[in-house]
């Protein structure tokens, strides 16, 4: 009888469908021959993974699973040096063909294009230390969230 089998944690697997969903709607991708990664950027934590490996890329069960192990086994040796995120490997009809040999050497090629993607730039407001880095001319001008003047205690308002 054999011992316990190792799993894979649910701590680092992508599970749900909305989860798949926005690493699908990201933009940033990066591909080799037989796999696709698409990847949506998280703060903290570490890298997550999900697998879509479809019938066809073979209609043979075997086929695909080792596949699915053959990506789950790369993951664990490099997902401590990966950026934090969702990464969806997709694998492609290509990818049905390759021995374990092959299948290593392309993962191995995707995780190099990965950690080689440039940091995502910040998007929506300008960050608070580039505010506050820049001298207004008139101190009365600032958001009232970033130093604004006590409240005039005659009213209980903050002059504008």
């Amino acid at each position: 009888m054999r011992g316990p089998r190792a799993r894979f944690p649910v701590e680092v697997r992508v599970r749900t469908g909305r989860e798949y969903r926005q690493a699908f709607a990201d933009h940033r991708r990066v591909s080799t021959r037989h796999f696709s990664l698409h990847l949506h950027m998280r703060d903290g934590g570490f890298c997550r993974l999900g697998m879509a490996v479809s019938r066809k890329v073979s209609p043979n069960a075997v086929v695909r699973n080792r596949i699915k192990r053959q990506i789950r086994e790369s993951f664990r040796l490099t997902y401590a040096s990966l950026p934090h995120g969702d990464c969806i490997i997709v694998a492609r009809v290509s990818a049905g063909a390759l021995d374990r040999a092959a299948i290593r050497a392309d993962l191995d090629l995707l995780w190099q294009r990965l950690r080689a993607l440039p940091p995502v730039a910040p998007t929506g407001k300008i960050a608070p230390s580039a505010m506050l880095a820049a001298e207004p001319s008139n101190p009365d001008s600032l958001p009232p969230h970033i130093d604004s003047p006590a409240p005039n205690s005659a009213s209980g308002r903050v002059p504008e």
